[in-house]
């Protein structure tokens, strides 16, 4: 609960703030334990926005969006059309 608030307040006031490469990898890895997540990881067209892209590492730099995924079919649908408006 503290780092949603943290998290919340940090991007209310700081509108460039910094991406955590290593919060974002764990992330990441954490995802790749799921076949929906593994498909579009490793697709060619998506693969790039994963490591290139500042709104897709962004979004992933949020734990508690990431558990969401993990969780819920909703917040999966939702990551992969927000990745189809970044392509």
């Amino acid at each position: 609960m503290l780092e949603f608030i943290v998290n919340f307040l940090s991007n209310t006031y700081v509108s460039q703030s910094p991406l955590h490469t290593r919060k974002i990898d764990q992330n990441i890895a954490r995802l790749q334990q799921y076949d929906w997540f593994q498909t579009i990881y490793y697709d060619d067209q998506y693969r790039s926005l994963f490591f290139a892209n500042r709104h897709v590492r962004k979004y992933l730099q949020s734990t508690i969006r990431v558990k969401r995924m993990m969780k819920k079919k909703q917040a999966q649908a939702r990551f992969i059309r927000f990745l189809n408006k970044q392509l």
